[in-house]
Parts: structure tokens; C-alpha cells; sequence
């Protein structure tokens, strides 16, 4: 898939009908500060279509964005595990997540963005867990690659696997400010988007080699 153009469509403090609304939707999901509106921006080809922020907790709405004029419909999903926000917040954020979970038709897939330098969190957990009792594909980003070698990359990769338990090709190593992943990422999202290609999470020789660039 080629992103060509992307724009702003709408945010939402719960699931609704919104402009456009038809188009499969590709959502992310991560915890505050992994690099979701960096991946975004990345993504889209496009430096400031989602708000960087170094305040964690920022993204508290659920966000939309059209890519190539409705091919998709990107969603931004509010981050989750913001220790410094207040409890009824951080509850209200999980009952947002799991509305749209519940209540959304057109969702496809979920790429989770976690942290490659460090092990996944008790929410990262969480979030897969309402993934698979949603039956939602999910493929995880291994965001941050960049900043560790290709040897420590390849040992990072077990640590995701038995923390969320998932296969080595369900893990894109991913890098929101140098583009390392960005062409594997997309070609997961084709084939999660056209009804003709398989959705299911088939090996990818590339994917398996978590230093391959």
C-alpha cells in the first residue's frame, strides 16, 4: 500500500458516526509516550498530522484520519497507562478503548506500538487481552529500533513474544523517526484492507529477522 495523501477527519470522545465513515479502519493502540502520533506522522508521510507531544497522556480523544481520500480510515486511539493522570480519567480511557472495540465494524486490524527497549507493560497485557476476546488481528510495532543495535534488537524480540505471547512474525521492528519497518507495516495493512488477500498473520521471511532492514 502507497500512502498518497491523508488528512484530519474528526475526534470523538466515544464511537459514533463520523464523516466518511465507511472505510476499513486501521486503528493504533499504545501506551502514553511510546511514539503513536510520531508512527502516525510517519505513516502518513505527513510531520504534523497528529500532535506530537512530550507530555504523556496527551491523545485523550479518539482520533480519525483519512488516508488517500477514503482507501482507510486511521484511528487514533487514546494512550493508555498514564500513572500521573487521575483514576476516573484512566477508567474513562479504557471504557473508550473498549467502546470502540465493541461497537466498531469496519475495524480491521490494530497495530500495537510497545517499546522495544523495554518489556511490555501490565496494560500493553491488557490490551491484548481485549484484543483476542474481541477476535481484532492485531500486529505488534516494536517501535524505537532505532536507538538499540541489531543484535540487542534480535534479543528484544523473545522478551515481546513471552510477555504477550505472540510469534516473532506477529512483531514488526519499527522506527517512527527513521522509517525502519514503515514498508512491512504497510503491507500488513493491504492485506488486512482487500477482501481478496489473506488477514491472517502468515511468516513473513522479512518479519522473522528482527535486524533486517
Amino acid at each position: 500500500m502507497t500512502v498518497k495523501r491523508a488528512g484530519f477527519i474528526k475526534s470523538l470522545s466515544a464511537y459514533a458516526p463520523y464523516p466518511g465513515q465507511g472505510a476499513p479502519e486501521i486503528a493504533m493502540a499504545g501506551k502514553s509516550n511510546v511514539g503513536k502520533s510520531s508512527a502516525i506522522n510517519r505513516i502518513t508521510r505527513m510531520s504534523k498530522l497528529a500532535k506530537v507531544s512530550s507530555t504523556p497522556g496527551k491523545t485523550r480523544l479518539i482520533n480519525l484520519f483519512s488516508i488517500n481520500d477514503g482507501e482507510i480510515t486511521l484511528v487514533d486511539l487514546p494512550g493508555y497507562g498514564f500513572a500521573k493522570a487521575p483514576a476516573d480519567e484512566m477508567q474513562r480511557w479504557g471504557a473508550m478503548i473498549e467502546n470502540y472495540f465493541k461497537n466498531s465494524t469496519l475495524l480491521k486490524r490494530v497495530f500495537l506500538l510497545v517499546d522495544i527497549r523495554h518489556s511490555p507493560t501490565s496494560d500493553d497485557k491488557m490490551m491484548v487481552d481485549y484484543l483476542r476476546h474481541y477476535d481484532i488481528p492485531f500486529t505488534v510495532l516494536a517501535n524505537k529500533c532505532d536507538k538499540i543495535s541489531r543484535a540487542a534488537r534480535g534479543n528484544r524480540i523473545p522478551v515481546i513474544c513471552r510477555e504477550l505471547v505472540v510469534q516473532p512474525w506477529q512483531i514488526i521492528p519499527f522506527s517512527a523517526e527513521k522509517g525502519v519497518g514503515l514498508e512491512e507495516m504497510l503491507a500488513v495493512v493491504e492485506e488486512s484492507i482487500r477482501p481478496n488477500q489473506p488477514t491472517s498473520d502468515a511468516v513473513n521471511p522479512d518479519l522473522s529477522q528482527p535486524g533486517k532492514e
